[in-house]
């Protein structure tokens, strides 16, 4: 069964691979024509924390099964030997509120707990709730080809390819699987699908080695995310906005705000600005369809519009869009029996 994957962020990739290793005969091809840095997924900040109120229209259970299948995911690799060369490690660190945490994040991450008034005093913390948990933060450029080079060694293909309609497809693929996030708008006219900027700030600071992330009642989030060789300040939510070029008022408003909760980044050195466009739908889009061209008929799995929660999310919609195609593909062998 010849399947083709559209899309190479973090999404597409993840279900490339599941179905690689859980949907037998299935040759799978990868295309995009945007791959590793070219990506949004490359330049994220890569801190899994599933922060669900940031998505609507999809049930809490199906998203904190979405959440879990990636957070087994993600830790077992970072637990295991494949850590550096996916860019996966544990790391921990604080979250801190306005309101308390009412989501389902101590029972997805570990060491999960308040801090004590006492505690916060001592760390000059000043909102109100502050939690500290072990996560998992992943390198996302590491992580994009180590993702690759398993769908290769799995037999599978990846194709630099400009598609202008899924309807190409047609008569050449028996399934598509589509994940290709903003490019949804054209290639199957999805108007729900638009964009969420990001900034990110990049520095050199190896003494900061715990992340930070804020959340204010006002809807404003910063953070601090160190990885191996950079730290990541951030960030930002411009709902709408389509601007690659790094905004320099807007990464000194980012460099203020994280200072303020850690003062330790006083001296760290500037390495690079990045911006990224994240792919937002409400709700994300899990759902099979028959798509007609070139007189043929093509099944059509979509996979995509999970805004900031991309990574987070990317194993366990992956699981879902591979377990549709399974059952399509079996349906059909029957029904030609």
């Amino acid at each position: 069964m010849k399947v083709a994957v559209v899309g190479a962020g973090v999404v597409g990739l993840s279900t490339a691979v599941n179905i690689l290793e859980n949907v037998p005969g299935a040759d799978v091809t990868v295309m995009a024509d945007k791959f590793e840095e070219e990506t949004t997924s490359s330049g994220a900040g890569g801190h899994f924390r599933p922060n669900l109120n940031h998505i609507d229209g999809v049930p809490k259970a199906t998203l904190k099964r979405w959440a879990m299948d990636s957070r087994d995911h993600f830790f077992s690799l970072a637990a295991s030997g494949a850590s550096s060369e996916s860019g996966t490690g544990f790391v921990s660190g604080y979250l801190l509120q306005d309101t308390p945490e009412g989501g389902v994040l101590e029972d997805i991450v570990l060491h999960f707990r308040r801090l004590s008034q006492q505690e916060m005093e001592r760390l000059n913390f000043k909102q109100r709730y502050c939690y500290v948990y072990t996560t998992v933060i992943t390198e996302m450029k590491k992580y994009l080809k180590w993702l690759a080079a398993r769908i290769v060694e799995r037999g599978g293909r990846i194709q630099r390819r400009k598609l202008s309609s899924l309807k190409e497809l047609c008569g050449v693929y028996e399934a598509v699987v589509n994940c290709c996030g903003l490019g949804a708008r054209q290639l199957v006219g999805d108007t729900n699908i638009h964009a969420v900027r990001g900034q990110l700030v990049k520095v050199r600071a190896p003494w900061v080695n715990m992340f930070y992330t804020s959340e204010t009642k006002d809807g404003v989030s910063t953070y601090v995310y160190p990885h191996s060789n950079v730290v990541n300040l951030g960030g930002t939510r411009q709902v709408g906005e389509t601007n690659l070029e790094p905004d320099l008022n807007l990464a000194d408003d980012i460099i203020r705000r994280t200072k303020q909760i850690v003062p330790a980044l006083e001296g760290a050195a500037i390495v690079d600005h990045w911006v990224g466009l994240r792919p937002t739908r409400t709700p994300i889009r899990i759902e099979q369809e028959v798509l007609h061209g070139n007189g043929k008929d093509i099944m059509v799995i979509h996979n995509y519009g999970h805004g900031a929660l991309g990574i987070t999310l990317s194993w366990g919609t992956a699981l879902d869009a591979t377990e549709i195609l399974k059952t399509w593909a079996l349906s059909r062998s029957r029904s030609k029996l």
